[in-house]
């Protein structure tokens, strides 16, 4: 994905928003700038606040972004980005079936004595350029820098009374408070040259990771005492290139090849003990693909390739190795097919389509999940699997249809998920569906709109039930959310509003998994109630 930031030079030069809803909702963003000449620089702040729908769910949210760009000349140019977020948010934890069914939204009282919470703080600095060295011919660099750090109090004290009933009180055990550093240097080259019929980029992008810091106990959200110490290391070098071949009129050939090589050095130390875990391992791999695309006419295509996927473990993955000592994980490969149509109709006429519908299978050898510890269940720690299969569909659809005198239009949007997720032939699994995908996923929206900028119409949201451990015995259910979004956009100036859930309705939005989930394991987390959202925003 290659995400394009907003500047000066290609939107409103100042933006003021300004958002409201239930639960405490409260977010405002300013947005400033200008182009001088050769020059130009945008600025925007943001700040947000939520109380949250559970207990113990608040969150605190600024952030100020920022860049500035330097004509150099016509051919060439240089950007420099800035960004700064700072986020404080509590976490209410993971509820049992029995607790949910009392009230889904009361927090975990482990959460509460505990405090759990996720504090993170980021800082990025980058600059990018953009080199037209002739027609046909572009070249792009660019570096960052991004220093993060994270407090995150995620266990509450676990008591042991070792003596049983008598004077001396339980003895504290394990708890856990995460306060680590994490900076990461970045860099990339693109070069991109179009000569007859072929397309040709090639790149190189490179990255290296230190994290820093050490595990507490947890008292309360207050670091009590340091148990060992965080000591994390990983670097990437990953080179490419693709070539877009035109083989014939409507045939286009596509293929290529990435080079990936990555080191992986974790060193974790047990203060108690002295002992340490030194998980180090370099993980290399080329990646082919090949695909076609035929176009079918002038905004519609229909394409399939065929790509190697391949993905070394995390620092994070290699310190929870379910081994243990030294081990090391194996890194995550396989193939995957994918065809799939895409396309528009182009025209101004009083109906327009789009549509964009993909077919893809994946078999992956050592994948990394997440399994129980045997001398700890309902940890989780990180091992492989032998075999998996993802396969599935996925598809988004629109129209746009006039009716009336033209000033009037009815707009349908819906996005379709279908998962046939899998082990395959595992010892342990067996062909099992995996946990947490649900068999369907349909989002989508029903929107009137006028010409006088009036907007309003339903939303949905239809999931389907899915499961919550490896061993398909603990089946969550699906569920279906009602909506509605609403609007008026009058020249510089638009206002919005948006209710979720309509029909109030308890449902599970997310969940952790378990080798084999037992009906008293506190898993479970609400999604959101019936909320309403407000807001306007003024641009000029």
């Amino acid at each position: 994905m290659d995400f394009v930031s907003a500047t000066a030079r290609d939107g409103a030069a100042t933006q003021f928003v300004l958002d409201a809803g239930s639960h405490g909702l409260l977010g405002g963003r300013l947005t400033g700038g200008g182009v001088a000449d050769d020059f130009d620089g945008q600025v925007t702040l943001e700040a947000r606040s939520r109380d949250g729908y559970r207990r113990h769910s608040r969150q605190d949210r600024s952030g100020l972004y920022a860049n500035g760009g330097w004509q150099v000349s016509d051919d060439f140019d240089l950007r420099v980005f800035a960004t700064h977020i700072d986020n404080d948010e509590q976490l209410a934890g993971a509820l049992t079936r029995a607790q949910f069914d009392q009230d889904p939204y009361q927090a975990n009282p482990s959460a509460i004595s505990g405090n759990y919470q996720l504090n993170v703080r980021t800082s990025r600095l980058a600059a990018k350029g953009n080199w037209h060295i002739e027609p046909g011919r572009r070249l792009e660099f660019g570096l960052s820098y991004e220093d993060q750090d994270l407090y995150h109090p995620i266990v509450d004290k676990v008591m042991v009374d070792f003596d049983g009933p008598g004077p001396n009180p339980p003895v504290e055990v394990f708890s856990l408070l995460k306060d680590t550093r994490q900076r990461t240097l970045g860099g990339m080259v693109r070069y991109q040259v179009q000569r007859g019929d072929h397309d040709v980029l090639a790149g190189i992008n490179l990255a290296t990771t230190h994290e820093t810091g050490a595990n507490y106990r947890n008292d309360g959200g207050r670091r009590n005492g340091r148990t060992g110490l965080i000591d994390n290391r990983s670097g990437s070098v990953e080179a490419f290139v693709l070539d877009r071949w035109c083989l014939r009129p409507g045939w286009t050939l596509v293929y290529g090849v990435q080079g990936v090589l990555t080191g992986r050095d974790v060193r974790n130390t047990d203060l108690a003990s002295g002992s340490v875990r030194h998980p180090d391992a370099d993980y290399s791999s080329l990646n082919p693909r090949v695909g076609v695309i035929r176009t079918l006419a002038p905004s519609a295509e229909a394409f399939a390739s065929l790509s190697r996927l391949y993905e070394a473990p995390t620092t994070f993955e290699l310190e929870d190795d379910v081994r243990g000592g030294d081990a090391t994980l194996d890194a995550m490969h396989g193939s995957v097919l994918e065809v799939g149509l895409r396309g528009s109709t182009t025209t101004a006429a009083a109906t327009r389509l789009h549509w964009d519908l993909s077919l893809y299978h994946a078999r992956i050898r050592d994948e990394i999940l997440s399994v129980d510890d045997p001398s700890a269940p309902g940890t989780s720690l990180s091992t492989n699997i032998d075999r998996t299969v993802h396969a599935g569909i996925e598809a988004v659809a629109g129209a746009s249809f006039a009716f009336g005198d033209g000033s009037h239009r009815i707009e349908p949007l819906v996005s379709v998920t279908c998962n046939a997720f899998s082990f395959d032939g595992d010892r342990t699994y067996g062909d099992n569906d995996l946990p947490a995908a649900p068999d369907y996923a349909i989002r989508g929206e029903l929107i009137y709109r006028n010409d006088a900028g009036f907007f309003a119409g339903p939303t949905f949201d239809l999931v389907g039930a899915r499961y919550a451990d490896f061993d398909n015995h603990y089946r969550v259910r699906g569920y279906h959310l009602l909506g509605l979004r609403a609007g008026i956009e009058r020249g510089q100036w638009t206002l919005f509003a948006e209710a979720r859930n309509l029909l109030d309705k308890d449902y599970v939005g997310t969940f952790s998994v378990r080798d084999r989930a037992a009906a008293d394991d506190a898993i479970l987390q609400a999604g959101a109630p019936r909320s309403l959202s407000v807001g306007a925003r003024l641009q000029f």
